[in-house]
């Protein structure tokens, strides 16, 4: 008989330890995020998330959450628009991983423009020495001769040397 009790008791523990359980994997959060999507967890919602929004907290009676009354969606990105970053709690990981790749983003961006800026100046300062250089042999007077499309050499005439020179002053004007 007493082994019969004895089974009996373990019998109860056994139920009482399984209802335990389930009582705590009832201990759910529910939630809508900004988009309207009902988010499940066993973890709080983001302090972001308005008290309005949470669906069931495991801490409040089941009596005390009253139903969300059916939104417009316009209006929720009105509000959503209207609280400000200060209103919102600390940054989640993946908010802070977000914030991080933006501003990675961001920064190669910066790099990259600044390259092509400094590689226009180099070329710019590069064309501008080759003026000059060309200019002085314009005004020294030499002969300079020419390549035309057979393949023969000619000179540049008085004509063509003042014609090169004014070219040569125009280009290095924006040099300066």
């Amino acid at each position: 008989m007493n082994t019969i009790r004895l089974k009996r008791i373990s019998i109860a523990i056994a139920a009482l330890a399984a209802l335990s359980l389930t009582t705590a994997a009832c201990a759910q959060y529910v939630w809508l995020n900004e988009k309207g999507v009902k988010q499940y967890s066993d973890m709080p919602p983001p302090s972001s998330v308005p008290k309005n929004r949470i669906l069931k907290d495991p801490g409040m009676s089941s009596h005390s959450m009253a139903p969300l009354p059916a939104e417009n969606p316009a209006e929720s990105d009105n509000r959503a628009v209207a609280e400000s970053p200060k209103d919102k709690g600390p940054m989640t990981t993946a908010e802070k991983n977000a914030e991080f790749q933006k501003r990675k983003i961001e920064q190669a961006e910066k790099d990259k423009k600044a390259a092509e800026q400094e590689k226009l100046a180099a070329d710019k300062a590069k064309n501008c020495e080759q003026a000059r250089a060309y200019n002085r042999n314009l005004q020294s007077g030499e002969r300079i001769a020419r390549t035309d499309k057979n393949g023969e050499r000619y000179y540049l005439t008085d004509e063509q040397r003042t014609q090169e020179t004014r070219d040569t002053r125009r280009v290095l004007d924006e040099c300066k």
